[in-house]
């Protein structure tokens, strides 16, 4: 009797073994299959993601007053020489915003207000561009001040 309790218990002991392998392969399996789903949705998320920014141009909204165009400005500075200074203030403040949008290490220590480009020559800078583009935007005329400044310095 001894004996036969023995290789029943060697059996018993096999099967929990043969039980616990296949519950180890199939749990493996599964963590398998999750692991690449989520790898599979992760790709399919981060294409789709990626593809507006290829594929559409920026949908941000320009406000305020420097959503207007380069013929806009042009009159209203014209019509009411005061708002300069309120261009001028817009304008300095789509620049911050450009230059903290910036990924680290990009235009860090850039000078908005050098000594050799003042807020006066960036005034005249933006009323020659946008003479000259009347039908660009004012927020672009901002934009190619931004890069006049960046090569300003790197003198």
């Amino acid at each position: 009797m001894e004996r036969s309790e023995r290789i029943l218990n060697q059996r018993r002991t096999v099967n929990r073994r043969s039980c616990l392998t296949a519950a180890a392969v199939a749990i493996s399996n599964a963590a398998r299959g999750v692991v690449a789903a989520a790898l599979l949705l992760a790709a399919i998320f981060a294409a789709d993601a990626w593809h507006p920014l290829q594929a559409q141009a920026p949908l941000a909204r320009i406000v305020g007053l420097g959503a207007a165009t380069c013929q806009r400005f042009t009159d209203d500075i014209k019509a009411n020489p005061a708002l300069r200074r309120d261009y001028l203030a817009w304008t300095q403040g789509f620049m911050s915003g450009i230059i903290s949008s910036r990924p680290p290490g990009v235009d860090e220590g850039l000078d908005l207000a050098p000594i050799t480009f003042d807020l006066i020559r960036q005034l005249h800078f933006l009323e020659d561009h946008c003479a000259r583009n009347v039908s660009v935007d004012f927020s672009d005329a901002v934009a190619a001040l931004y890069k006049r400044l960046r090569q300003e310095g790197k003198t």
